[in-house]
């Protein structure tokens, strides 16, 4: 089995990805560390050097590169499923699961992380949830297509268990 957690910058992913591998016997791997890996470079400077369209090529031929992985959760970038069908294909070779979260708590834990974010760093409060609404817009039908959707407030480190029980019990 193989998912892929997906939803915006700040939702979580690699966090909960981390816990619920390590919980449940599962490998993790977070794409964009595997990115940075491959490149030398972090992923502020690949946008910021070579710019968005070669950093969605090289997200997308990364997360295919991982064809043929059993038993990993895989944290997505918070664009991926958006670009080259990427959110298809990961739900060809696994389950989806979109880490809802509030525009608040986005803005909360990325204003307090913007030093981490340097393609954020610049914005003030209100520009950046100007910026944070936006994009959620534009990625909605991406991240509510996904296979299962959780509200990250309800997240616990027992909350991927209860996706596997409920993936095995019959319909």
């Amino acid at each position: 089995m193989t998912f892929f957690l997906i939803g915006f910058m700040g939702s979580g992913k690699t966090h909960w990805g981390k816990i619920w591998a390590a919980k449940y016997g599962f490998t993790f791997i977070d794409l964009d560390e595997a990115i940075e890996k491959s490149e030398g470079k972090s992923i502020a400077n690949i946008f910021e050097i070579k710019g968005e369209d070669y950093f969605r090529k090289v997200e997308s031929e990364a997360l295919k590169s991982l064809d043929n992985i059993e038993n990993t959760i895989i944290a997505c970038g918070g664009g991926t499923p958006c670009f080259f069908e990427n959110l298809q294909w990961m739900q060809e070779k696994g389950t989806t699961i979109y880490l809802s979260t509030t525009v608040q708590e986005i803005l909360q834990r990325v204003y307090e992380e913007q030093e981490k974010r340097p393609l954020l760093k610049t914005m003030n409060q209100a520009e950046l949830l100007f910026f944070i609404e936006q994009k959620l817009k534009e990625r909605a039908a991406f991240y509510n297509a996904a296979n299962i959707i959780i509200p990250t407030a309800q997240l616990t480190a027992h909350s991927f268990g209860e996706i596997l029980t409920s993936l095995q019990s019959p319909s």
